[in-house]
């Protein structure tokens, strides 16, 4: 390699300039590299240019953009190790590399040109780098008209790539801006469909209170719950519209493993599968079970929800409990103020497709009971010291809450486990129902 100058002639700079107010007037990456190898092949009076993008993460070389490769298909990306070849060499140096006679220099990769009928005499590569040392890339320049590349090439060649580097790292960040703009704005649009799915009252059935909660960790979560009112007629269960009075409900709470976008679908799916079943006059134990074998179908490998299914009939005051990992489930009987944790009955949806386990027997609900249903973000929010909120801060709650609404209790419950976490942000969602029988019916 020839020593610099750093000075270009006055014809040069006009062009360098010129190629700089071009990639200053786009913000398109492929625009851009476009203008780049454009640049780099007619101000060099060479054959062909091409720029390898860095990526860093991969440790790779790769190109879309060049002379003779198609820039429409994807499958024509090249990419090679950081490490590999000339351009390899060039990365790792940060050092224009010149070399006169290819087919003389060890690291050509001759293959290339036997696969593509190119013959390759000599090159220029030139680092694409940007103030602070980053490394943008490489451009590789190609076959020289009438020789050679020189010292004066070399200078040209390093002003362009200044350039470039600055303009491809504007580009790639407003991509990266764009691109998180759009997911941002997708995240949204999921927690505002995800939401609309909860229920937005609870039902009314004379001498019971029930309330419902669910807050996510992120935008959205993969905790989900539902209360849907229903009226008997025979054996058919009849869902009444929100703010009817009803005679019972069905009640679900599903937390699938992990949070964000991916749970928060599979926890919707789950819930309209339990919607679907109760229109149609499906019962409990056959909702579970269908539920179960299509979430085996869809879920990914290692991911799986507990979830938790009630039916609260007012007319034999008794729950129909089935629990599919989602465990406790708290029973607090008020005549002798003892809580029951009642235990999941089988292992989460999602993992083996045949249930091992029936739906346990009614549970009678006297007045001044509570059923709590409580998904583990509550138990497992932390202290920074690690300590978590636990279940018996729960069972102190609701024997101190007694006399209290479904509401009521559940308020002191968020309450306090707010107090106690302080202000770290919530690791997991909170999702909770709770089911009162009233002491006085016409409360």
């Amino acid at each position: 390699m020839s020593e610099p100058s750093h000075r270009l002639p006055q014809d040069a700079l006009r062009r360098v300039l010129a190629v700089a107010r071009k990639l200053g007037a786009s913000d398109h990456l492929d625009e851009i590299l476009g203008v780049i190898i454009d640049a780099m092949r007619d101000l060099l009076r060479a054959d062909r240019a091409t720029v390898f993008e860095y990526d860093k993460a991969a440790n790779q070389l790769f190109t879309t953009v060049a002379h003779g490769l198609s820039g429409g298909d994807a499958s024509a990306c090249i990419r090679i190790p950081a490490t590999a070849g000339i351009a390899g060499q060039c990365a790792q140096s940060r050092a224009i590399i010149n070399v006169p006679d290819a087919y003389a220099d060890a690291r050509f990769n001759q293959a290339v040109d036997r696969s593509t009928g190119y013959r390759t005499r000599s090159i220029l590569t030139i680092p694409l780098e940007v103030v602070g040392g980053d490394l943008i890339g490489v451009a590789q320049v190609l076959n020289k008209d009438g020789g050679p590349f020189d010292g004066a090439d070399e200078e040209i060649a390093g002003a362009l790539a200044a350039q470039a580097a600055v303009a491809i790292r504007r580009a790639r960040l407003l991509e990266d801006r764009l691109m998180r703009e759009k997911l941002e704005r997708d995240i949204e649009l999921a927690r505002r469909m995800q939401q609309q799915t909860f229920p937005t009252s609870v039902p009314r059935i004379p001498g019971y209170d029930i309330a419902g909660f669910s807050e996510p960790a992120d935008q959205t979560g993969g905790d989900a719950f539902d209360l849907v009112g229903f009226v008997r007629r025979g054996q058919d269960l009849i869902v009444v519209e929100p703010n009817e009075p009803a005679t019972g409900a069905m009640m679900f709470l599903a937390d699938a493993t992990g949070h964000g976008l991916g749970p928060a679908l599979s926890v919707t799916q789950a819930r309209s599968m339990l919607r679907m079943g109760l229109r149609v006059g499906v019962g409990v134990r056959s909702i579970a079970e269908h539920m179960n074998r299509q979430l085996c179908d869809d879920l990914p490998a290692g991911r799986f929800i507990t979830a938790w299914i009630g039916l609260l009939d007012q007319g034999s005051h008794t729950l129909l409990s089935f629990s599919a990992g989602q465990a406790p489930l708290l029973h607090h009987r008020a005549r002798d103020d003892e809580i029951v944790s009642v235990p999941a009955q089988t292992m989460p949806f999602g993992i083996m497709p045949d249930l091992d386990a029936d739906v346990a027997p009614p549970l009678a609900l006297e007045p001044g009971d509570a059923f709590i249903v409580l998904s583990d973000g509550f138990y497992e929010a932390a202290r920074p010291s690690g300590e978590q909120f636990g279940e018996q801060r729960v069972y102190d709650l609701v024997r101190a809450s007694r006399g209290l609404s479904a509401s009521e209790l559940l308020a002191n419950i968020r309450a306090a486990c707010r107090e106690f976490t302080g202000p770290i942000e919530a690791a997991d969602d909170q999702t909770a129902i709770i089911v009162k029988r009233l002491e006085w019916p016409g409360r």
